[in-house]
Parts: structure tokens; sequence; C-alpha cells
């Protein structure tokens, strides 16, 4: 909601009017307005290939993507389905796992060591609500559907351990009823189960190597993020790198205007 109205409406924010994108947002399969999904299969592999299939339905034979957290996922592999068709990438919170050869570790700034350490299995603790979404995601949905102080709470850790980590309090980061809605629209279309059941669809490929992507990816790195430039690129074709020092891992709710500047400079470039 906060980045809408200045990309694709910057005359009326103080921006470029040739600045101005046309928009398509669309809700994961499974999630809020899209969901809940009632039946198996829906992986971000499918979510790419139906958003690929929306895009054409409306008429957009060429366009660029961004995506962050899970969108992250999803948004390189719409450009590896449709590279003819995606002109560029744009991802935030964008992460590729070490693979283990100790070359990987070499010259890391004392950031990217603290983003390795987390990736390489130092930070377990922070993956806790991955692994029981990865394998009894249905058990979980139970609780979270009963009991709305059991969304709440499920919901707000995350936004307390992955926003600005200079701000006490998820709400020192993003307003409190922007965290009431997050937390509401799950709670109101019912779709704690389905969301929880993408990671147990996606954990079936986690840690085979995919395939490079060639598409012209820019990625936006705020605090809290695990993205480490050499590792990106062994999966994707960067040509965009930026580094903030202000916002968390959810940028549009908590610095949306860092994150409007990188993706127009990205796009800029490739208009």
């Amino acid at each position: 909601m906060n980045i809408i109205g200045p990309l694709s409406d910057p005359r009326a924010h103080g921006g470029r009017p040739e600045d101005a994108f046309h928009l398509v947002i669309p809700s994961i399969p499974g999630f809020g307005f899209s969901g809940p999904t009632n039946e198996i299969g829906w992986n971000t592999d499918r979510v790419a290939a139906a958003w690929l299939e929306l895009m054409g339905r409306l008429g957009y034979e060429r366009f660029g993507v961004q995506g962050g957290d899970t969108g992250a996922i999803i948004s390189p592999k719409m450009g590896n389905l449709a590279p003819d068709r995606v002109i560029g990438i744009h991802s935030n919170g964008l992460i590729a796992f070490p693979s283990g050869d100790p070359a990987e570790t070499e010259a890391l700034t004392e950031a990217e060591q603290e983003r390795y350490d987390r990736l390489s299995g130092q930070g377990y603790e922070d993956s806790g609500y991955a692994i029981i979404q990865a394998t009894r995601p249905q058990t979980l949905s139970y609780g979270l559907t009963d009991s709305p102080v059991g969304q709440l709470a499920w919901i707000i850790e995350k936004f307390k351990e992955w926003t600005d980590p200079s701000a006490p309090l998820p709400e020192d980061a993003v307003d409190r009823d922007l965290l009431l809605t997050n937390v509401s629209i799950y709670w109101f279309t019912g779709t704690a189960g389905s969301s929880a059941r993408i990671y147990k669809e996606d954990a079936k490929s986690w840690g085979m190597p995919g395939k490079k992507s060639n598409v012209p990816t820019g990625v936006a790195v705020f605090p809290n993020d695990s993205s480490i430039r050499r590792l990106v690129e062994r999966d994707h074709r960067v040509v965009h790198w930026s580094e903030f020092e202000r916002g968390g891992h959810f940028p549009a709710l908590e610095a949306p205007d860092l994150l409007i500047e990188d993706i127009r400079v990205f796009f800029n470039a490739l208009r």
C-alpha cells in the first residue's frame, strides 16, 4: 500500500511522470485474497507459471518482476520459465545457500560473514517456523485457524525478528494498524494452513541446485536480509546491487522510499 502510489503515479508524489509503472500485484495462491488452496501441488514453480499465465491474459507480453521473501523465490523462476518475456528481476531478500566450498568464505566482509553463518545453520533457531510449516503444516493450521491470538503471535514473531534491528518492537518499525491488517487478512480468509503448506511443497527441492537465471537481476539488501553477492551471482545474473542501513526484511512496510527508488533505478536502466 505504501509503494503503489509513488510507483504508478509518481507525479502525484513529487516524482517524474516518466518513471511511472503499470502495476500488477497478485496475491500468492494459498495466501490472503487468493486462498485458501484446496489441493496439493501449489509450490513456487506452479505459482510462477500461474503468474506468467496471468500476465499473458492481461495482455502483457514483456514485463519486469519484483518480489521479496517468497516473492524473491517466485520472481527468478518466472525469469527461468520465460526469459524472452521477463526483461528484469528486482528482489529484496534474495538469497542463495552455501554450497560447502571453502572458497565461498574467503574475504567475506563482517556483515557477509554474519549472513553466511545464518545461512549455514548457525542461526538454526530462526528457522523453527519454517521447519514446522515444511513438515506439519496441517497440524499447525488447526491452532492458527482456531485462535486469532495464535495467528497474531505466529506472524508478529517474524516481524519482531526480521524488521529493522534498531527498532525495539515490531510496531516501532511498522505502523501497528498495518501489522494488524496483515494478520487479519490471514485470519479472515482462513489461509493459515494453505500459506504454511507452500513450505512443505517447496521443501521437496530444498538443497537441490537450480538453473542459473540469465535475466538481468537487481538485488536490494536490507538489515536482517541474508543476501551475499558472490553466492547470489552463482545462481543469478546480477547487474545491480544495493545495500541499505535502514529498514528490514519488509522494506515495502518499513522503508518504502528506499525500495521505490531502488526499483526505479534498476528498471530505468532496462527501459
